[in-house]
């Protein structure tokens, strides 16, 4: 649900709802009321003429009464004069707060009206045969009076008079509009308390739940997880939080791990480099101590020192080369390169120095004469003396190394595969093996040498060009390297 569409809605539960319930309660506690009023009164009238006809609710609490008088006038006017009748009337009346005033030319005859209260009995009245009714305020108290005008039987003018006290009625008016007022506010407070109630639970609790995240997160906590309960804006909000607390969570992962593949580079580094330098410093104290007391002894220790020296060079090569890599700073010179011409130059240049080191090398291309790859030429061959080169290093020493390069098509791709009958690898490190620094040799033995960067410079070259390079692996049985690179098209677009 949309927040737009939670705030109408709240507007409707704190506004609109509580608009149609006050107009519903009204009309029913005054339904209540007026026909509370009509039972005690003896009313025949509809609670809504009483509504709108105040007036006319007056006249109906003495209607019968009236209407009494009125065929009494008209049939037997002098029963008027009966004192024992006159007291029943007035006796029915008081149970409405009304009372019987009978006038005989002017004069008062009888009077039902009460002792205490200000009523008057001597106002003036139109002579006038028929029916009136009015309301007076006397001494700032409110009555109704009906009158009637009759002519007894020996032709005295008579008046007959009902006084009705509004004032004792009005409690209990008052009595209703309170009802009302308060069950208004009632329900005003209820619809409120329920629109903010569910406004705090839709909107407030999950903002706070934000702010908690927030503050973690400036605390350095990301262990936490902010879930989002609905899927209005502010779910959406929650989602993004979410997605932005976990690529900080794996940029400091990563950056841990990072530093930690630093430390471990550098005291890889510092041993394979302390390694030569004891030696040459070795060395070099015998020459100085006179230990290479011939020629033949002094040749033999400068040529280790070069050695070693040249060791020591390769491997801050390596490791500046991979601080390029992993700072995407090598500038990649890419060009159509013939995939026959290329590794046939490659196995020239390296089985020379593999048959020196006693190892047996085979070149296979199974892939057509004029197939194209687009690569950098040199990058290209630091992967293949990389791969190799690491071949050599964990050759098995129970039998004789064999290396075979076979080059085959798959596809749209070249695929090289660079086998070796070596050590092998387990199969749980597999997949370790082009992490930096990694190095199945745990012990670092020296004669192992290296940084162990040498796959992970690979891995990182190949997926440069658009490839992808795995290892496949039987310890005790040797190793399989192989890597892809896309065929070279007309049509294709290369970066």
């Amino acid at each position: 649900m949309k927040l737009l569409t939670r705030i109408k809605i709240s507007y409707f539960l704190a506004f609109i709802c509580p608009v149609v319930l006050i107009l519903a309660t009204v009309f029913g506690v005054m339904k209540m009321g007026l026909n509370s009023m009509e039972q005690k009164y003896d009313l025949d009238q509809s609670s809504y003429e009483m509504i709108l006809d105040p007036m006319s609710m007056l006249g109906h609490m003495t209607a019968s009464t009236v209407e009494e008088l009125e065929q009494v006038t008209k049939e037997d006017p002098d029963k008027l004069l009966d004192q024992v009748y006159l007291e029943k009337l007035n006796e029915r009346l008081s149970n409405h707060s009304s009372y019987l005033l009978v006038k005989k030319d002017w004069q008062n005859i009888y009077s039902g009206l009460p002792k205490e209260g200000n009523y008057k009995d001597d106002l003036n009245y139109s002579p006038k045969d028929g029916k009136d009714e009015s309301l007076y305020v006397m001494d700032e108290q409110p009555y109704h009076i009906q009158q009637m005008n009759f002519t007894f039987s020996d032709g005295s003018v008579g008046q007959v008079l009902i006084y009705t006290n509004v004032a004792q009625i009005v409690p209990q008016i008052k009595k209703l509009v309170a009802q009302i007022i308060i069950t208004s506010l009632l329900i005003l407070f209820a619809g409120s308390f329920i629109a903010m109630f569910w406004l705090y639970k839709s909107i407030v609790h999950p903002l706070n739940k934000l702010k908690t995240a927030a503050e973690n997160i400036k605390d350095g906590n990301l262990n936490f997880s902010v879930a989002a309960e609905t899927d209005d804006e502010i779910g959406e909000v929650c989602v993004a939080f979410e997605e932005m607390r976990l690529k900080l969570k794996g940029q400091i992962e990563r950056n841990i791990q990072y530093e930690k593949e630093s430390k471990e580079l550098i005291s890889n580094i510092s041993h394979d480099l302390k390694t030569p330098m004891t030696a040459i410093k070795g060395y070099i104290e015998g020459i100085m101590d006179g230990v290479a007391d011939t020629e033949e002894k002094r040749d033999r220790y400068i040529r280790t020192i070069y050695n070693k020296v040249n060791d020591m060079n390769s491997l801050i090569e390596e490791l500046f080369l991979y601080a390029k890599l992993d700072s995407n700073s090598v500038t990649y010179s890419f060009a159509k390169v013939n995939v026959d011409a290329y590794f046939q130059d490659c196995v020239e240049e390296i089985s020379l120095d593999l048959e020196s080191q006693g190892v047996d090398f085979g070149y296979f291309n199974y892939a057509d004469r004029d197939t194209v790859i687009i690569a950098d030429p040199e990058q290209l061959k630091r992967v293949v003396n990389n791969i190799i080169g690491n071949s050599v290093k964990y050759a098995s020493p129970d039998r004789k190394l064999m290396i075979s390069l076979r080059i085959m098509e798959e596809a749209e791709f070249v695929k090289i595969e660079i086998e070796d009958n070596g050590k092998g690898i387990a199969r749980n490190e597999v997949p370790l093996i082009f992490d930096r620094c990694y190095r199945t040799d745990a012990s670092r033995n020296s004669s192992k040498g290296g940084s162990g960067l040498g796959l992970s410079i690979a891995k990182k070259i190949i997926e440069e060009h658009g490839g992808k390079i795995w290892a496949v692996s039987t310890e005790g049985a040797g190793t399989t390297m192989c890597f892809v690179l896309r065929k070279y098209k007309e049509n294709n677009v290369y970066e």
